[in-house]
């Protein structure tokens, strides 16, 4: 820039000389003057595109401090604040992940915890205190079933429903739109190379990965469904009366199967094969159930029995409670089930104790002329699995119910929470395994017999939303 002036200067001071030293310093001074508007016409460009954005400033000023400081360091110190800098960083990524390594250590061991308890049978998470009955217009009707619904089961991740009826189809709903996505018809004059039951279904189950459907009917027969897509895979024969429980070991593709042949029969449903079969019950088996041990629980109908099958051990338990026949079962962790009856009553059992830990009698009234009373039956249950939550469908009248239950602390007792009325027979019921909502499968007649009929009824599934006051539920050990 120095060089630029004097040359302006010297061009000024020499102008009165010759021709020929006055035409060079013309050239000379009108190239600078080019160069002059370039570097001005440059600098406002510069200037143009720095003034968009005040951070670039400021990033410029301190880049020039940070500059100056390396200029007047020494190589020593500058080797110093650099090992300062990096050991700072180490520092915060030490700290980041010792913060992640602790989250992860809680989540897992959290999750640890739950299963041991589970396992164990002790984990049971209260929210049925947060549960609000829905309004009737948030209950949903699906309807598909020329006859009464006997029996449901709903996929692990809560998309599907799949449900079955006296008129021996098996549908596929999708939750969220209630449509139809596939049905299997069925039918006792079924032409020969058809696929699918033949009989009434009473009994279905789903593994717990949803790859497999297993179904049984009144025929004895027990089909074996691929579950994504409802193709037939093969049966299982080998019971001598009507297939009426059936439950996939959780974690497994084992199938336990029971009948009114008083039998319990195991499968292995990967292997096409068949494993075992138990015998003790005095009367028709009604319903069966299983989680992730290696055993079930029966309900023995008439006889009035409830037991529990060791499978490994080939041995099983005894127990007394009700005064009619048991009709329904379910457990609700590996430690304590429920059963209801024709008696009315409800009953909430230990696997280790003999009798009910609670009971409640005439659990959805009575109904009949006066003198002529009878308790509302009790036709299906549910749980909640490790929770406090349990459901009961009752029938036997045209204001029948599905009732919702508070289990006290130590399944010591039962509170009632709220009703949903429901005209006729509730067949079967099921939460969805995040407790979101409740399905009730409903006809005129019950599912193991026509002994009446409610003209009234509507043949279809009910889907109860359950909501709740607050998101976090309290988990007591």
């Amino acid at each position: 820039m120095s060089s630029f002036f004097l040359k302006k200067k010297f061009t000024s001071a020499t102008s009165n000389k010759g021709e020929k030293s006055s035409a060079f310093l013309k050239r000379k001074s009108n190239t600078d003057d080019g160069k002059e508007r370039s570097k001005k016409s440059s600098k406002r460009l510069d200037e143009e595109i720095s003034s968009d954005s005040e951070n670039e400033g400021h990033a410029n000023r301190r880049q020039g401090e940070n500059e100056t400081i390396e200029m007047d360091e020494t190589p020593q110190e500058k080797k110093l604040r650099l090992a300062k800098v990096y050991l700072d960083q180490l520092r915060e990524e030490e700290v980041k992940k010792a913060e992640e390594d602790s989250f992860d250590a809680d989540l897992i061991a959290g999750r640890l915890q739950d299963d041991v308890l589970e396992q164990k049978g002790k984990l049971q998470r209260l929210i049925a205190k947060e549960l609000i009955a829905p309004e009737p217009e948030e209950i949903r009707l699906l309807r598909g079933h020329k006859l009464s619904v006997t029996c449901l089961v709903i996929t692990p991740d809560e998309n599907y429903i799949f449900s079955a009826s006296k008129d021996c189809s098996i549908i596929k709903w999708e939750v969220e739109s209630g449509k139809k996505m596939h049905k299997i018809p069925g039918g006792h004059k079924a032409k020969e190379g058809h696929v699918g039951h033949k009989g009434h279904v009473l009994c279905m189950a789903i593994s717990s990965d949803g790859k497999y459907l297993a179904t049984g009917d009144m025929k004895k027969l027990i089909l074996i469904w691929d579950a994504p897509t409802c193709k037939h895979l093969y049966n299982f024969v080998g019971h001598k009366d009507a297939v009426s429980g059936l439950a996939f070991r959780r974690g497994t593709h084992d199938l336990y199967s029971a009948s009114h042949d008083r039998s319990v029969k195991v499968w292995n449903v990967n292997e096409n094969a068949y494993v075992e079969t138990m015998f003790g019950h005095q009367d028709k088996i009604t319903g069966l159930d299983c989680l992730s041990r290696e055993r079930c629980v029966t309900a023995g109908g008439r006889d009035g029995t409830v037991r529990v099958w060791k499978i490994a051990e080939e041995s099983q338990l005894v127990f007394n409670g009700h005064d009619g026949s048991i009709d329904c079962i379910q457990l609700i962790n590996e430690e304590y089930m429920v059963t209801g009856g024709d008696d009315g009553a409800v009953s909430v059992w230990n696997v280790n104790k003999k009798k009910p830990q609670a009971t409640v009698k005439q659990a959805h009234g009575i109904c009949g002329n006066s003198g002529l009373e009878q308790p509302r039956w009790l036709s299906s249950v549910a749980a909640l699995h490790n929770s406090d939550t349990i459901a009961t469908g009752a029938s036997g009248s045209h204001n029948s119910s599905v009732q919702l239950w508070m289990c006290g602390e130590g399944f010591r007792g039962l509170d009632p929470l709220f009703s949903v009325p429901v005209t006729g027979f509730v067949n079967s019921l099921k939460f969805s395994s995040s407790g979101n909502f409740l399905v009730a499968g409903v006809g005129q007649e019950h599912r193991l017999g026509r002994w009446w009929r409610i003209k009234e009824a509507k043949n279809g599934l009910y889907i109860i939303p359950l909501k709740r006051q607050t998101k976090e539920s309290e988990v007591v050990q």
